[in-house]
């Protein structure tokens, strides 16, 4: 196991590396991770549709979704959130502006496109009709709660969310076993769901879901473009926030002389 000084340093040599890898390759790493994401999103959704009590319903759902990260950390791939850390290697001046924004733009379009891809399959396949259109039905009240949220509330829970998402990588990087990274990442990410934490890259996975079963099924819903656009902008620039708060806390503690 890892020390939190070599942790620093290990998240400081990741950081580099992320910076430059080439576009292409970048690309496809973060369109796996979105994915990743996104399927963790429809089993969490999936875990709690039938329960009836909600805050099992909750735990249900925020102990499934670990899984998400689980594929990012261990299957290899580029997530957002997570990437908020390379704050790191900026302040370090071991990467540039320039390479940081380069990264951040490229993996968030990726995981968009890996998120809004599950989740026309997972409607379109007719998944979303399990449990008699109960998943369906589940997919479009989420989607229509996060847009309902108000910006400073969704910026609040954006900042709260990468807070524990970032910190569950950083305990995931104290191991050198794969066990032990799942374990380690397990309770940041249960916490962030159970609270109701708003998570970005989640959430371009559960709006556009909520949007095609609406469709596809010919619910009514309130779900609006608008909605959509300002919770991803708000949750988008609190998890920024957040990841860039813990990363700036321990590189100041860790890599500071």
């Amino acid at each position: 196991m890892l020390t939190p000084p070599e942790i620093a340093r290990s998240l400081l040599a990741a950081g580099e590396s992320k910076a430059r890898l080439p576009f292409g390759k970048m690309l496809l790493l973060a369109i796996l991770a979105g994915a990743y994401i996104a399927l963790a999103g429809v089993g969490a959704t999936a875990a709690a549709v039938t329960v009836e009590s909600g805050s099992l319903a909750k735990l249900l759902s925020a102990c499934v979704f670990p899984a998400g990260l689980s594929m990012v950390i261990l299957a290899g791939s580029e997530l957002f959130t997570g990437n908020c850390l390379m704050v790191m290697a900026l302040l370090e001046r071991r990467i540039t502006p320039a390479q940081l924004l380069r990264n951040w733009l490229t993996v968030y379009l990726g995981n968009a496109v890996g998120g809004a891809a599950v989740a026309a399959l997972a409607v379109y396949s007719h998944t979303a009709s399990l449990f008699g259109g109960g998943l369906a039905r589940s997919m479009v009240s989420i989607a229509e709660s996060k847009a309902a949220l108000g910006f400073g509330d969704a910026f609040l829970r954006g900042v709260l969310c990468n807070f524990l998402v970032c910190l569950a990588v950083w305990m995931a990087a104290a191991s050198k076993r794969a066990e032990g990274k799942v374990i380690a990442l397990f309770f940041p990410i249960l916490l962030f769901v159970l609270c109701g934490y708003e998570h970005c890259i989640a959430n371009l996975y559960y709006l556009p879901a909520g949007a095609f079963a609406a469709a596809e099924y010919g619910m009514e819903t309130t779900l609006t473009l608008a909605g959509c656009l300002e919770n991803l902008a708000a949750v988008t620039l609190g998890n920024l926030v957040g990841g860039a708060a813990l990363g700036v806390g321990y590189r100041f503690a860790y890599l500071k002389e």
